[in-house]
């Protein structure tokens, strides 16, 4: 039996309080033990987040980037782009309404397996069974629900996730941390891509591979991430309806500008990367001008150059962030890359515009991804309930993910893609605003 397991409730919550106040006082002491954290230990952190990252993003992306566009051609009765907009419509409701659920409740949980780990696995479990179900249905209506159950349990994923962030690391290390999960995201975005094109001739093996990538996503980041302690002994809420409606309650304005400003700057960046990424199998068949069995090959080209400058940006920009105490300059340099990547199909309409949009906006992603969680920490009002509060940040990504594509086919409906990029240009530079107003992180 541990030491901790033989103290009271009220001495365990005592020690908790003790701990979190040393974090405060130290960067490098963990909120979770008030202590140094053992090297082991932080590798299973960053191989925890790391993997999460890679096989998540891997399973959505074969599906949300290639197959599940090309599964919309075979639905009657509906053009594909328009489809694809009121998918997305319907499942941006659900992930914002999930992300906030799921954080609320796991900051309310006190079982004794943790506050976080058994929403991760529930998720997991949830994700992975109706990622695959989607493509199992040419009924539009049908294929709707499959897919927002999937984000629903994507995001029950995510929110507490992300929050062991807080829970768990040093913020000085938080920028590191945040690297592995968006070197994670960044590569399995790509290879996700690719196995998405070799799977378009065999759809329903495609999805099944997805809905798997989705599962061990978060059933296996729970195996490696060193074991969350019981949550037992925190103050439990009455319970009453009040009281769980209060929990959902967002910060005041009044008092977190910053957060604010972060969630209005990350809805822009991600607005302008989704809008282009999410459609890009329809701009190289139907701006470039490639058949089918071409763009299968662009995509595949492309996605090897985004893994391999996201993982380089991925790699780079968190643990550089750390060593200068800086999130915001990494954002911004992000987001200027979106921007100028976003500008080259627009101005060079071919096949190496398209690739030149992969590396440059790749990078852009890559260094974004490492940073932003870290950022998004640094902004919280309330540590204890940092699941909320990121849940409400991760609206954001949500928003930006399932919104772009919104976006992007009701600009190509009405006035043609050329027209798509300029807007998406616009949106990383106003992210790029709000980021730097942003005035209690450095």
């Amino acid at each position: 039996m541990s030491d901790a397991a033989m103290l009271s409730k009220e001495e365990r919550l005592a020690a908790h309080e003790a701990n979190l106040a040393a974090a405060e006082s130290n960067p490098m002491v963990s909120p979770e033990t008030g202590q140094v954290v053992p090297k082991p230990r932080l590798v299973r952190f960053g191989a925890g987040f790391l993997v999460f990252g890679l096989l998540w993003m891997c399973g959505l992306s074969i599906v949300s980037a290639v197959l599940l566009p090309q599964h919309y051609k075979s639905i009657e009765g509906i053009a594909p782009e328009a489809l694809l907009g009121i998918v997305n419509m319907a499942t941006a409701i659900a992930s914002l309404v999930a992300n906030l659920v799921f954080g609320a409740f796991s900051d309310r949980s006190r079982s004794r397996f943790g506050r976080r780990t058994p929403w991760i696995v529930f998720g997991a479990v949830l994700g992975g069974v109706t990622l695959f179900l989607t493509g199992t249905t040419t009924n539009p209506v049908l294929l709707t629900v499959w897919y927002c159950l999937a984000m629903v349990g994507l995001n029950a994923m995510i929110a507490p996730l992300v929050a062991l962030i807080s829970d768990r690391v040093p913020s000085g290390i938080r920028g590191t941390m945040s690297a592995f999960y968006g070197a994670g995201a960044s590569v399995g975005a790509p290879i996700g891509t690719m196995f998405g094109a070799l799977f378009m001739s065999n759809m329903l093996l495609g999805f099944a591979v997805a809905g798997v990538f989705m599962f061990l996503g978060g059933f296996v980041a729970v195996l490696i991430f060193p074991k969350e302690e019981p949550a037992d002994y925190l103050p439990k809420d009455e319970g009453t309806v009040k009281d769980v409606l209060r929990s959902f309650i967002p910060p005041k304005f009044s008092t977190a500008h910053d957060f604010y400003k972060a969630f209005a700057g990350r809805i822009c960046m991600l607005l302008s990367y989704q809008m282009i990424t999410a459609y890009q199998l329809y701009i190289v068949q139907n701006y470039i001008g490639q058949s089918d069995e071409q763009s299968g090959v662009t995509i595949s080209v492309m996605s090897t150059i985004t893994m391999v400058v996201s993982l380089v940006g991925s790699v780079v920009a968190g643990p550089f962030s750390d060593l200068i105490g800086r999130r915001k300059i990494p954002v911004v340099v992000a987001s200027v890359c979106f921007a100028i990547g976003i500008a080259m199909p627009w101005i060079m309409p071919t096949t190496m515009g398209m690739y030149l949009y992969a590396a440059i906006a790749g990078l852009g992603y890559g260094v974004y991804s490492s940073v932003d969680q870290a950022l998004l920490v640094d902004v919280l009002p309330n540590k204890e309930e940092a699941g909320k509060d990121l849940g409400i940040l991760n609206l954001a990504t949500t928003l930006g993910q399932m919104l772009g594509p919104v976006i992007m086919s009701s600009v190509v409906l009405a006035l043609g893609y050329v027209f798509a990029f300029p807007i998406a240009i616009c949106f990383a530079l106003v992210g790029c605003v709000f980021i730097m107003l942003i005035k209690n992180v450095k």
